[in-house]
């Protein structure tokens, strides 16, 4: 990668009037390239929010959070010409990371020839409160079952993470709703990329959690994340 790659930062929002502008006016916009945020069909003021902050806007009615970020993903595409000088972030947009440590999180990428960086709630500072109790077993039992099955030790499946735009398009990722953070994961553990986490922060987010703030939406998630670990696994052995 060259020593000055473009950086896009893509955000899939549902309903976030209250945090969106405060996620991109905390972002470190002069080395940004292009702030994406993809309205996953709010019925709020989300999209007029995040233009005024001066956002690029997509509109991706199906909803699911991978749904949103592969059409910020395919829109990143259609714009860079030279795949490998390019970084994606990903960051949610309810305020609860800290948009301000982009750089911690794509120094990996920059200065270590990383592929892929997870911000890891675990190994940076959580507010009290900020992750629900089911949020916290659920990402347990994956990174343990990752551990078991696959001989790789992540600490958290994060939503801030960094990843070249190249090594993101050699992924083929699939999945359009909860099982998104946890098939990029597996995948390039499967294509033995360079990964690497570093230590992000976490506070109580704005406004409800969409997943696991529901029982409905917490089993869910729970059982696609599970269901994904599951399925690479039996596909490593039977291409093996």
């Amino acid at each position: 990668m060259k020593q000055t790659p473009e950086i896009f930062v893509i955000i899939p929002a549902f309903d976030e009037e209250r945090s969106i502008d405060k996620v991109i006016r905390q972002l470190p916009l002069s080395i940004l390239t292009e702030v994406i945020v993809v309205n996953n069909n709010s019925k709020d003021n989300t999209v007029e929010v995040a233009r005024n902050a001066g956002a690029t806007v997509l509109d991706e009615p199906e909803q699911g959070y991978g749904a949103a970020c592969l059409k910020g993903i395919a829109y990143v595409n259609e714009k860079v010409a030279v795949k490998d000088n390019a970084i994606i972030v990903f960051i949610d947009g309810d305020f609860s990371d800290y948009p301000e440590q982009l750089p911690k999180v794509i120094a990996p990428i920059l200065t270590s020839k990383m592929d892929m960086v997870i911000g890891s709630r675990r190994l940076g500072k959580a507010e009290s409160g900020s992750l629900t109790p089911q949020q916290v077993f659920g990402n347990w039992l994956a990174i343990t079952l990752i551990k078991w099955i696959y001989k790789f030790q992540y600490t958290d499946l994060g939503p801030f993470r960094a990843i070249g735009l190249q090594q993101l398009n050699d992924l083929n990722m699939q999945d359009r709703n909860y099982g998104w953070t946890v098939e990029m994961q597996l995948k390039a553990l499967q294509k033995q990329m360079n990964i690497t986490e570093v230590a992000v922060d976490y506070k109580r987010r704005i406004g409800h959690s969409k997943v696991s703030g529901t029982v409905k939406g917490s089993l869910m998630a729970g059982y696609k994340i599970i269901a994904i670990i599951i399925k690479y696994a039996f596909k490593s052995v039977k291409q093996n």
